[in-house]
C-alpha cells in the first residue's frame, strides 16, 4: 500500500513537472531555444495571485494566466526576436540574462521573503482511502494534465496554428520558404508555454501557500532535466520525461535512508547523468533528428 501512495504522489508531481517540461521544448522544438526564464513566467504568476489576492478564487487564477500570457509575449518580443537569427548559445545567455533580471526585479518590488498566499487552500484536505491519503490538489493537477495534454494533441493535429507548429518545429528553415508566417508560430509558441507556467504557478502557490522570486528555480531545472530526458524537440517526450523525473523523485524521497533523503536531489541528478551516458538523445527522437545522425 505504500508503493501505491507513493505512486499516486508520483504521478500528481510528474504531472506538474510535466507541464513546465512542455513549456520549455515547445519554445525549443521551434527556436532551439532553451528559455531558463521560464522559471520567471511561473514567478509572476505567483506575485499576480499574490496581488489579486482580494478577489474569487477563479478571478485570481484567471488572472494569473491572462498575465503571465501576456508577458510570454512581451518576453518573446522584445527579448527574443530580435535576436532570432543569433545562434544558439546566444539566445540561451540572452534567457539566463532576463531570468536574472526579472528575478531582481521581483525582489526590488516584493522583497526577498516568500509571501503568503491563501490560494485554493480547500483542496490540500485528503480524499481518504482505506491507508490512501490523496489530496484533492494531487488529483486536480493530475486531472488538469491529462485534459491539457489531451487538448494540446488535438490542437497540435486539428488547428491551423497547431499544424504550422509542428512543420516549424520539424524544419523552421523550410517552413519559412512555403509561407508559414514565423513571427505567429513563435509567439502562439510562447503564449501556450506562457499559459502553461502560469498552470504550473497555480499549482505551486496553492501547494505552498506562498510565492517567492526564486520560485520557478527549482522547477525550470526539473523541467529541462525531464525535456533532455523524454528527447529535446519532442513534446510528447517532455511530457513523459516530466512524469518520470516525478516517479525518481517521490521513490527516492520515500525510499532512501532517512539521512540521505536530504540529497535526493543529487540522486536524481545522479540517474539524469547515468542516463544521458546511456541515450544521450533521449527517449522519444524526432524523425527529422534521427535522419540527421
Amino acid at each position: 500500500m505504500n508503493l501505491l501512495q507513493s505512486l499516486i504522489d508520483a504521478s500528481s508531481l510528474g504531472a506538474v513537472y510535466a507541464l513546465a517540461a512542455l513549456g520549455i521544448g515547445l519554445t525549443f522544438s521551434i527556436m532551439r531555444l532553451i528559455n531558463f526564464a521560464h522559471g520567471e513566467l511561473i514567478m509572476i504568476g505567483g506575485y499576480t495571485l499574490y496581488l489579486s489576492a482580494s478577489q474569487p478564487y477563479l478571478v485570481m487564477g484567471l488572472a494569473a494566466i491572462l498575465v503571465v500570457t501576456v508577458l510570454a509575449l512581451g518576453m518573446e518580443r522584445v527579448a527574443f526576436r530580435p535576436l532570432r537569427r543569433a545562434s544558439p548559445a546566444t539566445l540561451l545567455i540572452a534567457s539566463f540574462a532576463v531570468s536574472f533580471l526579472l528575478q531582481h526585479v521581483a525582489m526590488m518590488i516584493f522583497g526577498a521573503r516568500p509571501v503568503a498566499i491563501d490560494f485554493l487552500s480547500p483542496l490540500n484536505q485528503s480524499l481518504e482511502i482505506g491507508s490512501l491519503r490523496v489530496p484533492w490538489l494531487q488529483l486536480l493537477a493530475l486531472a488538469v494534465t491529462l485534459i491539457l495534454l489531451a487538448g494540446l494533441s488535438s490542437f497540435f493535429r486539428w488547428t491551423a496554428i497547431g499544424i504550422q507548429m509542428r512543420a516549424a518545429a520539424e524544419d523552421f528553415t523550410m517552413a519559412r520558404l512555403v509561407g508559414i508566417p514565423a513571427n505567429r508560430v513563435i509567439a502562439a509558441a510562447f503564449a501556450i508555454s506562457g499559459t502553461l507556467a502560469s498552470i504550473v504557478s497555480v499549482y505551486m502557490v496553492a501547494q505552498t501557500g506562498g510565492a517567492s522570486y526564486k520560485m520557478g528555480v527549482n522547477m525550470v531545472l526539473f523541467a529541462f532535466v525531464a525535456s533532455v530526458i523524454g528527447g529535446m524537440g519532442s513534446l510528447a517526450g517532455a511530457a513523459l520525461g516530466g512524469f518520470l523525473v516525478g516517479v525518481v523523485s517521490v521513490l527516492l524521497q520515500t525510499y532512501l535512508p532517512e539521512g540521505m533523503r536530504l540529497y535526493r536531489d543529487a540522486f536524481v541528478f545522479g540517474l539524469f547523468i547515468a542516463f544521458l551516458l546511456w541515450r544521450p538523445q533521449g527517449l522519444l527522437v524526432k524523425a527529422s533528428d534521427r535522419e540527421r545522425v
